[in-house]
C-alpha cells in the first residue's frame, strides 16, 4: 500500500542541507521582515514575460511512499530562448562574504523548483539562479548554473532518498495514532457529571471548525474533557495537531498527566512539552553562540539524527526527556524541542507560542495550520497576557548607555543612540506630569528607532552578536517597531517619567482584535476555565464572533459540600490599617473552632504582611507560611507540601490572589479545609487601569467593571476553587468584605456560593 508524504520544498531541503551551528552568524530579524520587500524589488526588473510567485508541483514514487512536493519559485525568467528559475534571497551580510557555495540549502531550493519546472513543461535544460539581494546597499549579486532535466531528477531523487527514512517513521506513527485514537475508551470507568456534555461539546466544536467558549466548574476534570475528544477528532482525521495552551507551569503537568494515563489504555500519540529557554539551557548563561556553547556549534550537523531518534523510541516528550536526548546527541534543547514540536501530535506550551508576535511559531505552514486544534487552559489568564504581548515599551536609559558604549568604536551608532536619547530628554522637558498618555503614535519616535536598529544590526552582524546588552536594547527596539505596526484605535502611547528613567509605551488597551488575526486560520479554538464569568466580558475580550459556540457545565458538586459565610469588614486600601487587628482575630477564631489546614488569600503582598503580622502578634500554636515573591519551583513544592493530611495540628497558609496558588492547584481531601478570601481582588488604582477605563467607558460599556471589578472577581473565584476538587471535599469558604453584600458584586458570584451566611 502506497502513503502519501506532502511536503514543502523548503522543508525538505531544510532538512537534508541545512548544517552548521545555531547563530553560526547575528541573524538579523528585521532581514526575515524585509524579505517580502527585497523579493519585490528584484521582480520589478523583470521582463513582461518573465513570471513571479509560480506555484510548481511533482509526485514523486520512493519505496511505498507517494512524496508530493510542492513550493512558489520566485521567478521564471525566459531569455534567448533559455528558461531560468531565479531564487531570491535577502541578506544583511557584506556581498563580498556571499560566495557561490556559501549556502548549498539555496541551491538545493532552487534545483528543486527547476526539476518540477523542466518536468512539468518537459524542458530538457534549464538555468538556474540565485539572486542575493542587500538590504542597506540594495546591491544583487548573481549565481548562475545549467542543469539537464535528468541531472535534475537524480539530485532530487537524492534528497528524497534521504529524507525518506525520516518520512517512513513519521507515516508508520500516523498509522498507529489513528488507530489508537479511534480505539481509545475514556480513560475512567466512568464520566464525571458535566464531563460528557463538555467532551460532547468540543468534538462537535472540532467538527463544525468553529470556536468554543467553555466555562466549566473547578474539579469537573477539564483538561481531560478537552483532552480526549480532540484526540477522538484525530483518529477521525479532522485533526493532524493539537496545542494545548497554558499560562502556568503546573496546568502543563495536568495536561502531561492526562496523556500519561490516555498512554496507558493504548494511545499511541507523540506529545511535547516546551519550557521557556533560560529554563531549559545547559549553560550558567544563555548564549546561543558556537564559541560559547557546545550545544549550538554544529547544531544542524546532528539534528536530523536527535529527532528521528527521539520520535522513533518515545511518545510523551517532556522536559526530562528532551534533555536526556539533548545530551546524548549534543544538541540544545531549547531548539531541539521546537524541532521537535513541528513534527508532534501535541504541543504543550506557553501561550506566547501561538499568539505572541514576537515569539509565535513562525514555521507553522497553513495546511497544517487549518488542521490544528488549541486548546486554551484557564482562559480568563490570556486577557492580561495578550495585553502584554501585544504592547511595547523602551527605556531612555538604554539609549544613553549605548551613546556612551560605542562613542569610540562605532559613532554612526552611537549618535543613532545619541538621536534618541535627545528625542526623550525633549519629550520629558514638555511633560508636565510623570505621565502622558496620546492616542497618537509617536511617529517621529518610530522612525528613529528604526535607524537606531540599522546601525545596531550592522554592529551585530559584524561583531557576531556577542555584545549582550547591544542585543538586549536591539530585540526591544524591534519589539517595539513590530507593535507598532499593530498601533490603532485600540492603543495609546503613555509616557512615564521617573526620577532617574522615561519609558515609553505603545499600550494595547483591547487584546481582542489581535487575538483574533494571530488566532486565524486554526481549525478550532477551545477557551475553557472555571472563570469565564461573566461569559459576555470573556467572549468580547477574548474574540469571540456572534456565531461561535457558548457552553456552562452545572457545578457536580452539592451545595452541601461547601459551607460559605461573608464577613462584612471593609478591605479598602485606606481601611486595612483600621481593620487589620480585627481581621486577625477572626481569622484566629475560624481556626481554633475547626482543626485542619487553611488558605488565606489577599489582593497583594503588602496586605497579606500586614495582616500576617497582627495573626502571629496574637500568640498561637498554629502554624504558619507565608508566601514570598518570586519563589522557586523547589519552594512552591514545599509550600504546597506542608498542606498533609497528615497534619496533626492546625496549619494556615498565606498567600496573594491571582499568584501562583490560587490556580491549577488540587489539595484534595483532608489536604484544605477552609479557605479565606479577603478582599474582591480589585487591581491595584493606577494610571494603565485607568486608562482602560476610559477606554471601556468611551466603547459604550462600564469601564469600571471591564477594568477593575470583573478581572478582580476572577481572582476571588480562582481563589475559592481551590477547596472543592472532588466529590468527596467538603469545606469552609469565608468571603471578607462588606462589598459581597452590594448586588454588583453578588450577581458574579457562583450559584453554589449563594447560599452564604453573613458573619457580624
Amino acid at each position: 500500500m502506497i502513503s502519501q508524504v506532502q511536503i514543502a520544498v523548503r522543508s525538505l531541503v531544510e532538512y537534508v542541507y541545512l548544517a552548521g551551528s545555531i547563530d553560526s552568524g547575528f541573524r538579523s530579524a528585521s532581514s526575515l521582515t524585509e524579505g517580502t520587500k527585497a523579493h519585490q524589488k528584484v521582480q520589478k526588473q523583470y521582463s513582461e514575460q518573465d513570471q513571479k510567485e509560480v506555484y510548481v508541483k511533482a509526485e514523486i514514487v520512493h519505496g511505498d511512499l507517494l512524496f508530493v512536493i510542492d513550493g512558489r519559485c520566485d521567478g521564471i525568467l525566459e531569455q534567448d530562448g533559455m528558461t531560468t528559475i531565479d531564487e531570491i534571497k535577502s541578506t544583511m551580510l557584506d556581498m563580498e562574504q556571499i560566495t557561490a557555495d556559501r549556502y548549498p540549502v539555496h541551491w538545493a531550493q532552487a534545483k528543486c523548483y527547476a526539476y518540477m519546472y523542466a518536468e512539468a513543461n518537459g524542458l530538457g535544460e534549464i538555468k538556474v539562479q540565485l539572486t542575493y539581494y542587500q538590504i542597506e546597499t540594495e546591491e544583487t549579486k548573481r549565481f548562475v548554473e545549467q542543469y539537464s532535466r535528468v541531472e535534475l531528477a537524480s539530485f532530487v531523487t537524492d534528497v528524497i532518498m534521504r529524507y525518506a527514512p525520516y518520512a517512513a517513521m513519521l507515516v508508520q506513527h500516523k498509522q498507529l495514532r489513528d488507530k489508537s485514537a479511534q480505539e481509545i475508551p475514556f480513560p475512567f470507568d466512568n464520566y464525571r457529571a458535566g464531563q460528557r456534555m463538555m467532551a460532547g461539546a468540543v468534538y462537535r466544536t472540532i467538527e463544525e471548525g468553529m470556536k468554543l467558549f467553555a466555562k466549566a466548574p473547578t474539579g469537573i476534570g477539564k483538561t481531560i474533557s478537552t483532552l480526549f475528544p480532540s484526540i477522538k477528532a484525530m483518529g477521525q482525521g479532522l485533526v493532524k495537531q493539537l496545542f494545548y495552551l497554558t499560562a502556568r507551569t503546573i496546568t502543563r503537568t495536568s495536561a502531561e498527566e492526562a496523556l500519561v494515563l490516555m498512554q496507558s489504555k493504548g494511545l499511541h500519540l507523540h506529545a511535547v512539552t516546551l519550557t521557556a529557554k533560560d529554563k531549559i539551557c545547559f549553560q550558567e548563561e544563555v548564549r546561543c553562540q558556537k564559541d560559547a556553547c557546545e550545544f549550538a556549534d554544529g547544531y544542524y550537523d546532528r539534528i536530523n539524527e536527535a529527532v528521528l531518534d527521539i520520535l522513533s523510541n518515545e511518545t510523551l516528550m517532556t522536559r526530562p526527556t528532551i534533555e536526556q536526548y539533548a545530551r546524548k546527541h549534543r544538541v540544545c534543547p531549547f531548539e531541539f524541542s521546537l524541532d521537535i514540536a513541528y513534527a508532534a501530535d501535541t504541543v504543550i506550551c506557553d501561550y506566547n507560542y501561538v499568539f505572541d508576535p514576537r515569539i509565535s511559531l513562525k514555521r507553522m505552514y497553513a495546511e497544517k495550520k487549518g488542521q490544528t486544534v488549541l486548546l486554551v487552559d484557564e482562559a480568563h489568564n490570556l486577557v492580561d497576557r495578550a495585553r502584554e504581548m501585544f504592547s511595547a515599551s523602551i527605556n531612555k536609559s538604554d539609549y544613553l548607555a549605548m551613546q556612551r558604549e560605542f562613542k569610540t568604536s562605532n559613532s554612526a551608532l552611537s549618535k543613532a543612540a545619541k538621536v534618541v536619547n535627545d528625542y526623550f530628554i525633549a519629550m520629558r522637558k514638555e511633560m508636565n506630569d510623570s505621565y502622558h498618555v496620546t492616542k497618537e503614535i509617536p511617529e517621529q519616535l518610530v522612525l528613529l528607532i528604526e535607524e537606531f536598529v540599522l546601525h545596531a544590526e550592522k554592529e551585530l552582524v559584524i561583531s557576531g552578536g556577542v555584545n549582550a546588552l547591544l542585543l538586549e536594547v536591539y530585540f526591544a527596539a524591534q519589539s517595539f517597531l513590530r507593535i507598532s505596526k499593530l498601533y490603532d484605535e485600540r492603543y495609546v502611547t503613555y509616557a512615564e517619567n521617573s526620577r532617574n528613567e522615561v519609558q515609553l509605551k505603545l499600550l494595547c488597551l483591547d487584546p481582542s482584535y489581535l487575538l483574533q488575526q494571530m488566532g486565524k486560520g486554526y481549525r478550532s479554538h477551545i477557551y475553557f476555565s472555571a472563570t469565564l464569568s461573566p461569559m459576555s466580558f470573556y467572549r468580547d475580550m477574548l474574540g469571540a464572533c456572534a456565531d461561535d459556540y457558548t457552553v456552562s457545565i452545572p457545578t457536580p458538586f452539592a451545595k452541601e459540600q461547601l459551607d460559605v459565610s461573608v464577613v462584612p469588614l471593609s478591605t479598602r486600601y485606606q481601611d486595612r490599617e483600621l481593620t487589620k487587628a480585627p481581621l486577625a482575630r477572626m481569622l484566629h477564631e475560624l481556626v481554633h473552632k475547626r482543626k485542619g489546614n487553611y488558605l488565606f488569600f489577599f489582593p497583594s503582598y503588602a496586605y497579606m504582611n500586614l495582616v500576617y503580622e497582627s495573626f502571629t502578634e496574637e500568640g498561637t500554636s498554629v502554624s504558619t507560611i507565608i508566601q514570598q515573591v518570586n519563589m522557586t519551583e523547589e519552594e512552591r513544592e514545599q509550600f504546597l507540601a506542608a498542606f498533609s493530611s497528615d497534619n496533626q495540628e492546625t496549619f494556615v497558609g498565606f498567600a496573594v490572589m491571582g499568584g501562583i496558588f490560587s490556580e491549577g492547584i488540587d489539595l484534595v481531601g483532608d489536604r484544605l479545609t477552609g479557605v479565606v478570601v479577603v478582599g474582591v481582588g480589585l487591581p491595584q488604582l493606577g494610571v494603565e487601569r485607568n486608562i482602560m477605563k476610559q477606554y471601556y467607558d468611551r466603547t459604550g460599556k462600564n469601564g469600571y467593571d471591564y477594568a477593575y471589578v470583573f478581572p478582580g472577581m476572577n481572582k476571588v473565584l480562582q481563589a475559592g476553587g481551590r477547596l472543592i476538587r472532588s466529590e468527596q471535599d467538603t469545606g469552609l469558604l469565608v468571603l471578607v468584605d462588606d462589598r459581597y453584600l452590594h448586588a454588583s458584586y453578588q450577581r458574579l458570584l457562583p450559584e453554589e456560593w449563594s447560599g452564604y451566611t453573613v458573619m457580624e
